[in-house]
């Protein structure tokens, strides 16, 4: 049974909108989540991207928290291959020393972005490949915990500022590799639902029966996050909807356009990303009732009791009514 309900923004720029307004978007709906009982509010990290504002998390997140009082803010994910994990852990001890014990830091490896750009972020003596991940976490780790490796070169270095506690570390995951890693290093997972490539009980189950107990984490967490656009009747919802499937049909570099008119086909509408399957949904769509069902199952076939929704739509009314829907379909607690 799902006990929390959260939200990950990729903060969505809208045809005849702009970035600005987008991250506006993003902090409104913020504020609306948060009076509705949500419990954690994550921002995501692309760059180079005409459709996804949402560049740097960690300012972003500092905004959101600001306009907030209680819902856990954080990132999903910092894309941390792309950075310095001293740089991270000041960033994000920073913004734990601000709004203490509401910060979470979900970590990816993904480089959210082409190619080409993602060569440009890592443009620099300093640049790692992708199999110095597992590294990078322990090293950012242990900055946040202000236990510097005694032997390495860098033992005489702390993250500040130095506060009691520190962010939470979630890893992001849509494949095997990501999932091991998380359960390597005794870390809680987020199973990419929306994004990954089948499934994903199995690599789920895995994670699990191959978890390495850390002190922080003695047992695995499991957190899921999937799409979800909910509206009053199945046809509203369908209609919504359209705005996201037309843009990721098309090629998701462009800003996010409205929904198709009524009984016009949608370019890929048979691609498998858009197919109402009972296991495996990146995008779910239609009431209240029906979304809820779904989510119920879905989050049991992974074991989780905690799930996070992104919802994209072209106009920002429709994506905060999705989420005032499921608010009252789970009897989310107002404030």
């Amino acid at each position: 049974m799902i006990r929390r309900l959260g939200v990950v923004d990729q903060s969505p720029v809208s045809t005849g909108s702009t970035p600005a307004q987008a991250l506006q978007n993003s902090i409104d709906l913020a504020k609306r989540c948060e009076a509705l009982g949500y419990h954690r509010y994550w921002v995501a990290e692309h760059h180079s991207s005409h459709a996804l504002a949402g560049s740097a998390p960690e300012i972003l997140v500092g905004q959101l928290a600001a306009a907030t009082k209680t819902i856990r803010v954080g990132s999903g994910g910092v894309m941390l291959t792309h950075y310095s994990a001293y740089k991270v852990a000041e960033q994000w001890r920073m913004l734990h020393a601000l709004f203490p014990n509401r910060i979470d830091l979900g970590l990816g490896r993904a480089p959210g972005s082409d190619q080409t750009t993602a060569a440009a972020l890592a443009k620099g003596p300093g640049a790692l490949s992708a199999e110095h991940y597992p590294a990078q976490i322990n090293e950012l780790a242990a900055f946040l915990r202000d236990e510097p490796n005694p032997t390495g070169p860098f033992r005489d270095v702390r993250a500040t500022p130095i506060t009691e506690g520190a962010p939470a570390i979630w890893l992001l995951a849509s494949s095997a590799g990501s999932a091991g890693i998380a359960a390597h290093l005794g870390l809680p997972l987020v199973w990419a639902h929306f994004i990954a490539q089948g499934p994903g009980q199995e690599t789920v189950d895995a994670y699990r029966a191959n978890y390495q107990p850390s002190p922080e984490y003695p047992h695995p967490i499991v957190m899921l996050a999937t799409g979800a656009i909910c509206a009053e009747t199945q046809q509203e919802a369908a209609y919504v909807a359209s705005s996201v499937q037309r843009w990721r049909a098309s090629g998701p570099t462009s800003p996010i356009p409205e929904p198709a008119p009524p009984g016009t086909p949608l370019p890929g509408s048979n691609n498998p990303l858009f197919v109402n399957q009972r296991v495996n949904k990146p995008l779910l769509l239609g009431t209240p009732a029906y979304v809820k069902d779904e989510l119920e199952s879905l989050a049991d076939s992974f074991g989780a009791d905690e799930v996070l929704l992104i919802t994209i739509t072209h106009d920002h009314a429709a994506r905060v009514r999705s989420y005032e829907l499921l608010a009252d379909a789970f009897d989310l607690t107002r404030s």
